[in-house]
């Protein structure tokens, strides 16, 4: 299943509220299954981002479903990656060389 890395930023709603974090994110791994796909992990950070979730979803589609319903409760924007595993990455060399 294809994997995404999200970089998150709190908005200043979502710093306001800082101590129901743990909870939002309860929320959305709740949501991203409803939605077919799978929050496989969250980290809070130091630097310019403030947490990194790591995303499994069938396609672009879902993924962006999950991450619309994450950005719409006000708390994060987004910025999202398509991450490549090693055997993906594999077969792309493999196509790349023909």
């Amino acid at each position: 299943m294809p994997t995404y890395i999200a970089l998150l930023n709190w908005t200043d709603q979502g710093i306001r509220a800082y101590k129901d974090t743990a909870k939002r994110a309860e929320a959305f791994a709740a949501a991203t299954q409803n939605l077919g796909a799978s929050l496989l992990k969250i980290y809070w950070t130091v630097g310019p981002y403030d947490l990194v979730a790591i995303i499994e979803a069938p396609d672009e589609e879902t993924a962006t479903a999950a991450l619309l319903h994450l950005g719409g409760a006000g708390n994060v924007r987004t910025t999202t990656l398509r991450a490549f595993g090693r055997e993906e990455m594999d077969r792309i060399i493999a196509k790349a060389a023909g």
